[in-house]
């Protein structure tokens, strides 16, 4: 009997330690459940059913207290290094509300960008193969107006006599505005003319009338003119005038022309280095610029001839 008494009061002093716990501000951790059974039976019928009732509403508060996420640092910070292995392990395949991006979202986000680069420059380059495919698709077709070239004018050929624009009718021409005085282009641009005039009488059987038309009036006189177009085609024909003539002529063929600094009565000239076919019925076909050696000015002109016969 005197043991039993003794079992029951050890019983109770371990029930009272506790409940001092649980008012301690130190949360404990919350006693296993296989253990209540063995409380129950300890305490005595008369105080055991209150003290019980608040070792459970203890208990209860420590629990939810360990569970809550406010409190988890501070009851893992207590658990020591096995808690924090615990946390590392199961947080280690997904990002911690509030804290970092984990690994999949970052990848996902290269993932995004790349795609979004590889559509831009893929649709990029299907831009530029259509517009390429466009340009290669585009035939030549007839032209929708003329350009305004070429006009009526009155000079003075290297022979003095007057001469028009409709002198030339019923002739194809070819038209190039230079000066005697010039040091190198013009002699050059002038041998080009008159080597592509033979060979296109030769290949086609077209006859070309080649027009040289001066845009230094002061210097280049009739004489002047004359004993200039002789070094190059005996068919060639010099044309001279007034300074208000050459203006307006040259005006009317879109045709540059600029006297540089005078050094000691000698200057040069600055102006179109641009040959320029014209029709029968002295209309303007098309020009041809310093860039065509003799077999592709030949060559255009015959081309520029034909087209013009079909239409």
């Amino acid at each position: 009997m005197a043991s039993i008494i003794s079992r029951n009061v050890n019983k109770l002093r371990f029930l009272n330690s506790r409940l001092t716990q649980c008012r301690s501000p130190m949360p404990w951790p919350p006693i296993p459940d296989r253990t209540l059974p063995l409380l129950q039976s300890a305490v005595p019928l008369g105080i055991g059913i209150q003290s019980f009732a608040m070792y459970q509403r203890c208990l209860f508060s420590t629990s939810t207290a360990t569970v809550n996420p406010e409190n988890q640092g501070d009851a893992n910070s207590g658990e020591g290094e096995k808690s924090g292995e615990s946390n590392k392990s199961s947080d280690g395949g997904r990002a911690v509300r509030g804290g970092p991006i984990s690994w999949l979202s970052f990848l996902l986000l290269v993932a995004t960008g790349a795609g979004v680069l590889f559509y831009y420059d893929r649709e990029k380059k299907q831009h530029i193969e259509e517009i390429n495919k466009a340009s290669k698709a585009v035939k030549q077709g007839p032209s929708a107006g003329k350009a305004a070239i070429g006009g009526p004018f009155n000079l003075i050929n290297h022979d003095g006599k007057n001469v028009t624009d409709r002198d030339f009718l019923g002739k194809w021409t070819l038209i190039y505005f230079g000066f005697t005085h010039c040091p190198d282009i013009c002699p050059d641009e002038l041998q080009k003319l008159a080597t592509a005039v033979d060979k296109i009488k030769e290949k086609a059987g077209i006859e070309i009338v080649p027009v040289f038309i001066s845009v230094d009036p002061e210097r280049d006189t009739v004489k002047q003119v004359r004993e200039y177009v002789k070094e190059f085609h005996p068919k060639l024909i010099g044309l001279t005038g007034t300074s208000d003539e050459i203006r307006s002529v040259a005006r009317a063929y879109r045709v540059y022309y600029m006297k540089t600094a005078e050094e000691d009565s000698d200057y040069l000239v600055d102006h179109s280095i641009v040959m320029y076919l014209m029709s029968p019925n002295m209309q303007f076909v098309k020009f041809f610029g310093k860039n065509n050696d003799v077999d592709a000015l030949a060559d255009g002109i015959v081309k520029e001839i034909k087209q013009h016969k079909k239409q």
